[in-house]
């Protein structure tokens, strides 16, 4: 499978990983990686191609009704892990403990937490590798040069505004498949 991935990835798409490539499944077993700019679902096959060709299992989270039948086999099997997203949960509590249950868990997310276009991105990213004390990874959805460019581990620091002002300089100038939206 590793291969077909690589031959859609790099020959039929186009696409090529630049930053971190050593990014392998044994040097950082756990780390929240976000993605940016998120404007398209074909963002979702992007990704899980790029994860199958650096041959690193990565997770993602979704509302608990997304994972009953008929989806929801699916959905674990390729690190999905349902969250109950009614109001009055300690989300960024409940996803850190994720975290601690398991030996190996990388969270991927967009902050923007939608495909449109947004202004802020939202934060609970941030403070869910605060809780659970893990480095954040950045990867870019660049469909303008077709690249996913793998940014080094970064640890959050106790200034949040230096925090987020270094991390979204990674993403300056990436356009997303709908560039209106980046």
């Amino acid at each position: 499978m590793r291969a077909l991935a690589r031959f859609i990835y790099f020959k039929l798409l186009g696409w090529q990983i630049v930053g971190n490539t050593d990014f392998s499944k044994d040097t950082i077993k756990k780390a929240v990686i976000i993605a940016v700019p998120h404007t398209s679902w074909h963002d979702f096959y992007i990704g899980l191609l790029l994860r199958k060709i650096a041959g690193v299992k990565t997770n993602f989270i979704g509302k608990k009704e997304l994972f009953k039948w008929p989806f929801g086999y699916y959905f674990r099997a390729i690190g999905g892990r349902p969250i109950d997203r009614t109001s009055g949960q300690k989300k960024v509590e409940a996803i850190a403990k994720l975290f601690k249950e398991n030996d190996v868990f990388r969270l991927a997310l967009a902050p923007e937490g939608t495909r449109k276009k947004v202004e802020q991105w939202r934060t609970g990213f941030y403070y869910i590798a605060k809780a659970a004390q893990v480095p954040i990874i950045m990867f870019t959805l660049d469909f303008e040069n077709k690249q996913n460019k793998i940014s080094e581990p970064f640890y959050p620091t106790d200034d949040f505004e230096a925090d987020i002002e270094f991390m979204k300089s990674f993403y300056k100038g990436v356009k997303g498949k709908v560039p209106e939206y980046s």
